[in-house]
C-alpha cells in the first residue's frame, strides 16, 4: 500500500552526467555497483546542443542543458530548476571583480541568476511556458521534486521537466559546504499520464542528520536504474521516499 501522501507521476525520459559518468549505460553499470573500468568503456553520449546554450556557460551549466535538451516534451513542459547555489563560480568571480574594485561584465551578471540556464533553455527550445528556480540547500533536489510533481497536479495535462545541477563549494567557501560529494547534473521529463514507468513521491518530517552515503540526486538515480520497489533519502529537515507502482491492468 502507498503512502497516504504518495504523489504519483510518470518518468518519460531522463538524462544525466557526472565526471566519467554520462552515457545510459555508463549510469546502470554505477548504479549496478560496477563503476570503473566497464563505465569508462561504454565513453560519454555528447548530445549536440545550440551555440546559445554553450557560450559562456561553466562546463557543469553545459552538463546540465545538455542533459535537459534531448528530454521528450521539452518543447512544451514546465521547467523546474533545483541547485543550491547554481552556477557558483561565476558568482565568486562577480564577488572577486567586485572585491578589485573593477566592472563586473553585463553578461556574468546576467547569467549568475539562479534561473538564468533555465531561461536559456527555454529560449533556444521556443518554450514558452513557465519555470520556476528552486534552492533548498542540500535538499534542493528533493524540494525541486516535490514542485515538479505539484506542477503535475496542479496541470496534469502539462508535462514538466526537472533539471537539477550541482557540485561541491571550492575552497575556502568548502568549510560550509555539506552534501555535494561530485559535480551532478540530472534532467528528468516527468508527466501524469502517457508512456513511462509509473513511480510515487512522498515526504515526511525528519529532524535527524542526513544519512546515506549517496546525495538525494545520486540515490533516486540508483533507485530508477535498479529494480528495487522503493528507495529513500534522509535530510535535515524532510525524508524523501520514491517508490514503483504497479501498472493498471
Amino acid at each position: 500500500m502507498q503512502p497516504v501522501n504518495a504523489l504519483p507521476f510518470k518518468i518519460r525520459g531522463w538524462s544525466a552526467w557526472a565526471p566519467g559518468l554520462e552515457s545510459e549505460g555508463a549510469w546502470r553499470a554505477w548504479a549496478a555497483g560496477s563503476h570503473g573500468e566497464t563505465a569508462e568503456q561504454t565513453g560519454p553520449a555528447a548530445t549536440p546542443v545550440p551555440v546559445i546554450l554553450r557560450r559562456r556557460i561553466s562546463p557543469l551549466g553545459q552538463a546540465a542543458l545538455r542533459c535537459a535538451w534531448g528530454l521528450p516534451d521539452g518543447v512544451k513542459a514546465r521547467i523546474i530548476s533545483a541547485s543550491r547555489h547554481g552556477e557558483f563560480g561565476r558568482t565568486l568571480s562577480i564577488l572577486e571583480t567586485l572585491a578589485e574594485g573593477a566592472t563586473v561584465s553585463p553578461a556574468d551578471f546576467t547569467l549568475s541568476v539562479h534561473h538564468a540556464l533555465v531561461g536559456l533553455l527555454s529560449i533556444a527550445q521556443g518554450n514558452h511556458n513557465g519555470h520556476t528556480a528552486v534552492a533548498a540547500g542540500p535538499e534542493s533536489f528533493g524540494f525541486g521534486f516535490l514542485e515538479a510533481v505539484a506542477c503535475l497536479r496542479e496541470r496534469p495535462t502539462e508535462p514538466v521537466i526537472l533539471l537539477y545541477y550541482d557540485e561541491p563549494l571550492p575552497p575556502p567557501f568548502d568549510r560550509f559546504d555539506s552534501g555535494a560529494a561530485l559535480p551532478l547534473a540530472m534532467a528528468l521529463s516527468l508527466s501524469m499520464s502517457g508512456d513511462g514507468e509509473s513511480l510515487a513521491l512522498s515526504t515526511e518530517a525528519s529532524g535527524a542528520a542526513a544519512t546515506g552515503t549517496d546525495s538525494p540526486g545520486l540515490a533516486f538515480l540508483r533507485f530508477l536504474l535498479t529494480e528495487t520497489p522503493g528507495a529513500s533519502w534522509n535530510g535535515t529537515r524532510r525524508q524523501w521516499h520514491w517508490r514503483r507502482l504497479a501498472e493498471a491492468a
